[in-house]
């Protein structure tokens, strides 16, 4: 099979058949600017312009006000948010798309302005470095957080199952779990920000026990073949760290095996990316690759050309496109014919408002716009 060819053929991952091999990766756009934060109806629009996807993921939906990070992030805890979420999976499906929600929790990375003026929770009391908060009254410096109690660790492996359970209500083909980028799966998972002396720290084993429990949580409600998990080993958010990426992160994928996935989602950027590793800090995909025996998904700054390489190398089952997906709705049917991209406007990727959300021109409408 030609590399061109490998991205447009079909793939069967876990219970659902995709058409093609690219995926609509998770991108937070900010846009649930109302007080239940619910998805609105340009969320409908925005997600099924994007149907010919061979799987959407959804932005990080939060699994409960706990969960809460950034302003105008969906979450998936409530009535109305499910109501919401329910017309976008109607939308895509009468498309003809497939859509996994994802499920989030941001943890430490968060701000008192989110809790009623609490502390945000982390699995120990570290606080975070180079970001900052973005909330209702700007950017704010993120306060040392506080370490949940083994109880509320419990608590809130049964808020993922709830969410779980949420999301099938609304109609999801499956849910991913959030367990990159810092937030708060990546906080247990890494010996940096985990400091734990119970059951949920300490030895890689106990580290990796929260985000194991989350999945099956989520595996017991959806069935393990409709639920995947995102993993970043590379990424640094928050100055997150952990003494052995490599082994941690393997054993995170050996463990995984045993549930039988829908997939497993890395995200490690190709040298050159503005969100490549640091220095010194060890590729760790290409063990995972190696290790984890279900469907494989890569993101990280690929263009088709390298998607191509990245599948005919068999690095990967399947190539996760962000940025792009959010310039071009029919960002498919642009590779298979080969036709030039619209470029992103990154002021507006989380400025609220119908621009730049879903006024991007397709290839049908780019004519009608070139004459106006």
């Amino acid at each position: 099979m030609s590399q061109a060819s490998n991205l447009f053929s079909p793939f069967q991952m876990g219970a659902v058949s995709l058409p093609n091999r690219l995926v609509m990766a998770p991108m937070t756009r900010s846009r649930a600017n109302n007080d239940g934060n619910v998805p609105t109806d340009s969320t409908v629009t925005y997600y099924e312009q994007r149907a010919s996807a061979g799987l959407i993921i959804t932005e990080g939906a939060q699994v409960s006000p706990q969960g809460v990070g950034y302003v105008f992030t969906p979450g998936i805890y409530s009535a109305a948010q499910v109501a919401g979420w329910r017309k976008v999976t109607d939308a895509v499906h009468a498309a003809g798309g497939r859509i996994f929600i994802q499920l989030w929790h941001v943890g430490r990375i968060s701000h008192p302005d989110f809790h009623n003026g609490e502390l945000p929770v982390a699995p120990s009391a570290v606080q975070p470095t180079g970001v900052q908060a973005y909330t209702t009254n700007g950017m704010q410096e993120i306060p040392t957080p506080r370490a949940l109690e083994t109880a509320e660790v419990k608590a809130i492996v049964e808020d993922f199952r709830q969410a779980a359970a949420n999301a099938k209500e609304a109609g999801f083909d499956g849910v991913e779990i959030h367990g990159a980028n810092g937030y708060l799966v990546d906080q247990f998972i890494q010996d940096g920000t985990n400091q734990r002396t119970d059951e949920y720290g300490g030895s890689v084993e106990n580290r990796a026990r929260f985000a194991l429990e989350v999945v099956q949580a989520a595996a017991d409600v959806f069935g393990a073949d409709r639920v995947g998990i995102r993993l970043a080993p590379t990424g640094a958010m928050g100055g997150i760290t952990d003494s052995d990426r490599v082994r941690t992160f393997r054993y995170v994928a050996e463990q995984l095996n045993a549930l039988g996935l829908a997939y497993l989602h890395v995200i490690e950027a190709l040298p050159g990316h503005p969100m490549a590793a640091a220095p010194g800090v060890p590729a760790v995909a290409a063990e995972l690759r190696k290790v984890f025996t279900g469907p494989f998904i890569l993101n990280g700054g690929y263009t088709q050309e390298t998607a191509e390489a990245a599948l005919a190398n068999n690095e990967a089952d399947l190539i996760a496109f962000g940025v792009p997906f959010i310039a071009n709705p029919d960002l498919v049917e642009r590779f298979e014919q080969g036709t030039a991209l619209n470029m992103p406007d990154q002021a507006t990727f989380y400025s609220g408002g119908d621009k730049g959300y879903i006024d991007y021109p397709s290839l049908e409408e780019a004519p009608v716009a070139a004459k106006q």
